[in-house]
C-alpha cells in the first residue's frame, strides 16, 4: 500500500506528457487571479491567463479574497513558467509549508486552470489528457431541495415536478437537519428516540413519493456523533437509501470503522478531505463503501486522479463533490470520464432558477436521464458569459479586478 502513494507521480500522466510534449516550451503563464460569485458555496473561481492569448479556468473551494491572498504566496513558482509542467508545478504547490502551509483548496482551482490551458494548448479535451475515455456521459445525483419530508403533501409535490425535468435525474439526496431541525455543518447533541422517529417517518414520506425508481440518500453535514449515525443508520434502513453520506466529523477515526460495522447501508464521505492523506485511513480500514471528493478542495486533477488511483487498489468507487458553478460542473465530467472506478457525480443543474446553467451562452450542459455528456472541446469546453460574472459578483467583488 505505501508504495503505491509513489506510484502515480512516475506513471500517472505518461499519457499527458506523451501529447503535451510537442507544445513544452511555448507558451507562458503571464497572471493568476481569482474572483468570487454568488451562489456557488463560497468558491470562487480562478484565471490563468497566457503569453499566447490563452486562459484557462478552474474553481477553488475558497473565497475570493482567501484565494487572492494564496495566490501571491504561490506566484513565484508560476508566472513566467510553462503552464504545462503540471505536475511540476503541483508538486511545488502542496509541498508548501513556510511561512504558511500549502492551502490544498486555492491549489485546486489554479490546477483545474492549467488542465483547462492545458486542452486549449493541445487542442484537446481534459477526459483525453487524463487518459479516457471511459463513458460519454456521466452519471448525476441531484438535491431534494424544496421537499418538506414531514409533509406528504410536500414530498408528492416534488415528485410530480421531478419526474417531469428534461434533466431525468434518477437520485436525490435529502437532508438530514430539516426534519431533525438542527443546524447544518455544526455538531448536534446526540439524538434521542423520538428524533430517530422523525428521521424513519421523513424519509419513509420521501421514498414512499419517490417511489422505487427514483434513489434516495440521507445527506448528512458530518454533525452526528457514533450513537446518533447509528440510530440514524437503523431508522432509514427500510427505505434502502442510495447512500448515507457524512455522518460524522471528516477526519478519520475508529468511529468510523465501528459505523461501518453497525450498518449494511454504503457510506459516503470526502467533499472536506484533502489529497491521498485524507481519504487514505478510510480505504485502508475499509471504514466507507465510497469516497467523495471535490476537485475544487481535495486537489483539483491532479490531486483527485491520484485518489481515485489509489481508491482502485480496494476497487473502492469515487463519487465527485460539486454544488459549485458550471466550472467545476464541466470538470467533474472530464473527471468521472477518464477513471475507471467512477460512481456519481452531485451537482446544482436542474434547480428550478437553472442559476448555474446561465454561466455559459454557448457551450449548455446537456443532461438527460441523468447523465451529464462529456464536452469534446478543447479543456473544460466551457465558455463563460462574462455578463453572467459581473452580474453575479459576491459583494466587494471587481471584474477580475
Amino acid at each position: 500500500m505505501q508504495l503505491a502513494v509513489a506510484l502515480p507521480a512516475g506513471t500517472l500522466f505518461s499519457r499527458y506528457r506523451m501529447l503535451a510534449a510537442p507544445n513544452v516550451g511555448k507558451v507562458k503563464i503571464t497572471s493568476i487571479r481569482a474572483l468570487q460569485i454568488q451562489g456557488i458555496a463560497g468558491n470562487c473561481l480562478i484565471r490563468i491567463d497566457t503569453d499566447a492569448g490563452l486562459t484557462g479556468y478552474g474553481e477553488a473551494g475558497s473565497t475570493g479574497p482567501m484565494a487572492r491572498a494564496r495566490i501571491e504566496t504561490m506566484k513565484q513558482h508560476l508566472i513566467g513558467k510553462d503552464p504545462l509542467a503540471i505536475e511540476v508545478h503541483f508538486h511545488n504547490l502542496t509541498t508548501l509549508m513556510h511561512t504558511y502551509m500549502a492551502h490544498i483548496p486555492t491549489i485546486s482551482g489554479i490546477d483545474i486552470a492549467l488542465w483547462d490551458l492545458a486542452g486549449k494548448i493541445t487542442g484537446l479535451p481534459i477526459s483525453t489528457l487524463l487518459g479516457g475515455p471511459y463513458r460519454e456521459a456521466i452519471s448525476m445525483y441531484s438535491h431534494g431541495v424544496g421537499m418538506n419530508m414531514l409533509d406528504k403533501g410536500s414530498c408528492r409535490a416534488f415528485a410530480d415536478r421531478v419526474k417531469t425535468m428534461p434533466e431525468g435525474f434518477t437520485a436525490f439526496k435529502c437532508d438530514i437537519h430539516n426534519p431533525l431541525g438542527v443546524p447544518s455543518g455544526r455538531y448536534a447533541n446526540t439524538l434521542d428516540t423520538a428524533q430517530l422517529r422523525i428521521v424513519a417517518r421523513a424519509y419513509a414520506n420521501a421514498r414512499e413519493a419517490l417511489g422505487d425508481d427514483i434513489d434516495v440518500a440521507v445527506h448528512c453535514h458530518n454533525e452526528l456523533d457514533l450513537p446518533s449515525s447509528t440510530g440514524v443508520a437503523r431508522a432509514v434502513e427500510p427505505i434502502n437509501p442510495l447512500f448515507m453520506e457524512d455522518p460524522m466529523n471528516p477526519s478519520y477515526s475508529e468511529a468510523w470503522a465501528a459505523l461501518r460495522r453497525s450498518t449494511r447501508i454504503p457510506l459516503m464521505t470526502g467533499e472536506k478531505l484533502e489529497l491521498v492523506r485524507g481519504f487514505k485511513p478510510f480505504l485502508d480500514t475499509s471504514s466507507v463503501d465510497i469516497i467523495h471528493p471535490d476537485l475544487a478542495f481535495a486537489g483539483g486533477f491532479t490531486g483527485v486522479r491520484k485518489i481515485a488511483d489509489y481508491a482502485a487498489l480496494t476497487r473502492t468507487p469515487l463519487a465527485l463533490h460539486n454544488v459549485g458553478s458550471l466550472v467545476l460542473t464541466f470538470a467533474n465530467a472530464h473527471f468521472g470520464s477518464a477513471i475507471q472506478n467512477f460512481f456519481r457525480s452531485e451537482s446544482a443543474l436542474g434547480r428550478p432558477t437553472r442559476y448555474i446553467e446561465g454561466m455559459t451562452t454557448s457551450t449548455p450542459p446537456e443532461v438527460r436521464k441523468g447523465l451529464l455528456k462529456v464536452p469534446t472541446a478543447p479543456g473544460l469546453g466551457l465558455d463563460i458569459n462574462p455578463d453572467f460574472i459581473k452580474k453575479n459578483l459576491a459583494p466587494g467583488e471587481e471584474y477580475w479586478g
